[in-house]
Protein backbone atom coordinates (compact mmCIF):
# COMPACT_ATOMS: atom_id res chain seq x y z
CA UNK A 1 0.00 0.00 0.00
CA UNK A 2 2.70 2.20 1.21
CA UNK A 3 4.64 1.76 -2.17
CA UNK A 4 1.91 2.61 -4.21
CA UNK A 5 1.20 5.77 -2.59
CA UNK A 6 4.85 6.62 -3.29
CA UNK A 7 4.44 5.82 -6.81
CA UNK A 8 1.17 7.42 -7.35
CA UNK A 9 3.17 10.55 -5.31
CA UNK A 10 6.41 10.36 -7.98
CA UNK A 11 4.45 10.35 -10.89
CA UNK A 12 2.46 12.92 -9.80
CA UNK A 13 5.94 14.76 -8.85
CA UNK A 14 7.62 13.93 -12.33
CA UNK A 15 4.70 15.51 -14.20
CA UNK A 16 4.57 18.65 -11.92
CA UNK A 17 8.17 18.96 -12.97
CA UNK A 18 7.47 17.75 -16.85
CA UNK A 19 4.99 20.69 -16.91
CA UNK A 20 7.34 23.63 -15.42
CA UNK A 21 10.24 22.51 -17.41
CA UNK A 22 8.16 22.80 -20.40
CA UNK A 23 6.63 26.47 -19.59
CA UNK A 24 10.13 27.21 -18.95
CA UNK A 25 11.06 26.45 -22.08
CA UNK A 26 8.21 28.63 -23.54
CA UNK A 27 9.23 31.51 -21.78
CA UNK A 28 12.98 31.44 -22.58
CA UNK A 29 12.30 31.16 -26.52
CA UNK A 30 9.59 33.78 -26.53
CA UNK A 31 12.15 35.93 -24.91
CA UNK A 32 13.96 36.01 -28.00
CA UNK A 33 13.03 39.08 -30.50
CA UNK A 34 10.74 38.59 -33.36
CA UNK A 35 11.59 39.64 -36.97
CA UNK A 36 10.38 42.12 -38.94
CA UNK A 37 9.52 39.59 -41.85
CA UNK A 38 7.02 37.87 -39.31
CA UNK A 39 5.62 40.49 -38.13
CA UNK A 40 4.75 41.54 -41.41
CA UNK A 41 3.30 38.56 -42.38
CA UNK A 42 1.31 38.25 -39.86
CA UNK A 43 0.27 41.96 -39.81
CA UNK A 44 1.48 42.59 -36.14
CA UNK A 45 2.00 46.57 -35.68
CA UNK A 46 3.35 46.48 -32.46
CA UNK A 47 6.93 45.40 -31.90
CA UNK A 48 6.14 42.69 -29.64
CA UNK A 49 3.65 39.72 -30.35
CA UNK A 50 0.23 40.18 -28.36
CA UNK A 51 -2.17 37.63 -27.83
CA UNK A 52 -4.74 39.01 -30.46
CA UNK A 53 -1.77 38.52 -32.92
CA UNK A 54 -1.73 34.65 -32.46
CA UNK A 55 -4.44 33.40 -34.80
CA UNK A 56 -2.74 35.26 -37.60
CA UNK A 57 0.67 34.11 -36.45
CA UNK A 58 -0.38 30.45 -36.64
CA UNK A 59 -1.76 31.40 -40.20
CA UNK A 60 1.68 32.37 -41.44
CA UNK A 61 3.27 29.09 -40.06
CA UNK A 62 0.39 27.30 -42.19
CA UNK A 63 1.03 29.13 -45.02
CA UNK A 64 4.82 28.61 -45.01
CA UNK A 65 5.71 24.92 -46.60
CA UNK A 66 7.02 22.84 -44.65
CA UNK A 67 10.67 21.84 -46.09
CA UNK A 68 12.31 20.92 -43.12
CA UNK A 69 11.77 20.48 -39.49
CA UNK A 70 9.06 19.55 -37.03
CA UNK A 71 5.20 20.92 -38.34
CA UNK A 72 3.85 20.16 -35.13
CA UNK A 73 5.83 22.14 -33.10
CA UNK A 74 2.99 24.76 -31.78
CA UNK A 75 0.26 21.78 -30.85
CA UNK A 76 0.56 22.22 -27.41
CA UNK A 77 1.20 25.54 -27.30
CA UNK A 78 -2.31 26.27 -29.01
CA UNK A 79 -3.55 23.63 -26.62
CA UNK A 80 -2.01 26.04 -24.01
CA UNK A 81 -3.21 28.89 -25.56
CA UNK A 82 -7.07 28.01 -25.93
CA UNK A 83 -7.20 26.65 -22.38
CA UNK A 84 -5.95 30.28 -21.06
CA UNK A 85 -8.43 31.89 -22.74
CA UNK A 86 -11.24 29.52 -21.67
CA UNK A 87 -9.92 30.01 -17.85
CA UNK A 88 -9.79 33.67 -18.65
CA UNK A 89 -12.93 34.05 -20.20
CA UNK A 90 -14.97 31.89 -16.91
CA UNK A 91 -12.70 32.98 -13.96
CA UNK A 92 -11.87 37.08 -14.09
CA UNK A 93 -9.77 36.84 -10.97
CA UNK A 94 -7.33 35.42 -13.17
CA UNK A 95 -8.09 37.58 -16.50
CA UNK A 96 -4.59 39.47 -16.52
CA UNK A 97 -2.55 36.35 -15.75
CA UNK A 98 -3.99 34.29 -18.44
CA UNK A 99 -3.47 37.36 -21.15
CA UNK A 100 -0.26 37.97 -19.82
CA UNK A 101 0.55 34.13 -20.42
CA UNK A 102 -1.15 34.32 -23.84
CA UNK A 103 1.04 37.19 -24.74
CA UNK A 104 3.86 35.04 -24.11
CA UNK A 105 2.25 32.08 -26.15
CA UNK A 106 1.74 34.62 -28.81
CA UNK A 107 5.33 35.45 -29.06
CA UNK A 108 6.86 32.22 -28.84
CA UNK A 109 4.65 31.08 -31.49
CA UNK A 110 6.11 33.93 -33.29
CA UNK A 111 9.51 32.86 -32.72
CA UNK A 112 8.72 29.30 -33.89
CA UNK A 113 7.66 30.72 -36.73
CA UNK A 114 10.40 32.98 -37.59
CA UNK A 115 12.85 29.79 -37.22
CA UNK A 116 10.59 27.80 -39.53
CA UNK A 117 11.26 30.04 -42.15
CA UNK A 118 14.85 30.53 -41.74
CA UNK A 119 14.92 26.75 -41.71
CA UNK A 120 13.38 26.71 -45.42
CA UNK A 121 15.14 29.22 -46.63
CA UNK A 122 18.49 27.55 -45.41
CA UNK A 123 16.77 23.87 -47.17
CA UNK A 124 16.06 25.70 -50.16
CA UNK A 125 19.68 27.46 -50.51
CA UNK A 126 20.90 23.83 -50.13
CA UNK A 127 18.73 22.68 -52.89
CA UNK A 128 19.37 25.32 -55.79
CA UNK A 129 23.48 24.01 -54.53
CA UNK A 130 22.82 21.24 -55.97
Amino acid sequence: MIAAILLCVSIVALCQFGLYYWRVTIANISAQQVSDRVRIAAGITTPSARSRDFRAILNVLELAPTLQGDGGVCRGVRAYYSILEKIGNLIPAVTEWAQAEMDMCSRYAAVVVDQHLDRNMDCAVKLRGI
